[in-house]
């Protein structure tokens, strides 16, 4: 058999791919040689970040989508398959953070809007990214959830939670497809420098509350860039032996 006939074109399905962890995978994994589909919600840096691959000669589409909502996430899987016939990776990272609150002064709709990004979203995901894995015989997921995942986050118990959910079900998915030839592990981020916790800044502001924040041990906060490297190592062949796996890259800040 030729190097083609073994193996066939690969296919990264990236959600947040607009800015931050998500950008900065997404420009890794074309340069891997993958075929991207970059889905974010932000129509403007969704494409931003499309001119960025094919300026370092990769090829890809953008497909804009809420991924709490299900047609939206029904239509980022058709687009992918119809342009590339396959999705091979899939990294579930689209999420946002919580305003700062203490427990019992979270509104309502604070409550909705982060669980619906951050658990349905990646529930959405998953559900309909598998189907197509399941057909393929393979496929390769890598969940984002946090170091709050690990950990409580003081004044912000529904981040934490819904952080908590993605590593529960990172482990879930895995026990239930590891013979279908699929695999879903999690990156666990901690203390990272993108827009989504330059945000938290203004936000602190808004509610009044400051959350009692860790500084990560070794002393600064992460690239995103560094974050990406690892999220690339798990969609390699290099990390054929791990499934369900949760993966802390937090400069020691879970120690």
């Amino acid at each position: 058999m030729t190097a083609t006939q073994t193996q066939p074109i690969q296919v990264a399905l990236v959600t947040g791919a607009g800015s931050g962890m998500g950008r900065a995978t997404s420009l890794k994994l074309a340069e891997m040689g993958m075929k991207m589909v970059l889905v974010d919600f932000n129509e403007q840096t969704g494409e931003e970040t499309l001119t960025m691959v094919r300026e370092k000669g990769g090829e890809g589409i953008f497909v804009r989508a809420n991924v709490a909502d299900s047609a939206d996430v029904q239509n980022y899987v058709n687009q992918a398959v119809k342009t590339y016939g396959r999705i091979d990776v899939f990294f579930n990272n689209a999420g946002i953070i919580q305003k700062p609150y203490l427990l019992a002064d979270i509104p309502e709709e604070e409550f909705d809007r982060v669980v619906s990004v951050n658990l349905k979203g990646v529930f959405l995901g998953l559900k309909y990214v598998i189907k197509v894995m399941e057909q393929q015989g393979s496929g390769n997921i890598i969940n984002t959830a946090s170091t709050a995942g690990l950990k409580s986050e003081h004044s912000l118990a529904v981040y934490s939670a819904t952080k908590h959910a993605v590593v529960g079900i990172t482990k879930s998915a895995a026990m239930e497809y590891v013979k279908k030839g699929i695999r879903v592990n999690a990156v666990c981020p901690g203390g990272v420098q993108t827009n989504l916790v330059a945000g938290l800044e203004k936000t602190i502001q808004e509610t009044g509350q400051v959350p009692e924040i860790q500084f990560p041990r070794i002393g600064r906060m992460a690239d995103s860039e560094e974050i990406a490297n690892v999220v690339v190592f798990l969609a390699s062949p290099g990390s054929s032996y791990m499934t369900g796996s949760i993966i802390a890259v937090d400069g020691g800040l879970t120690l």
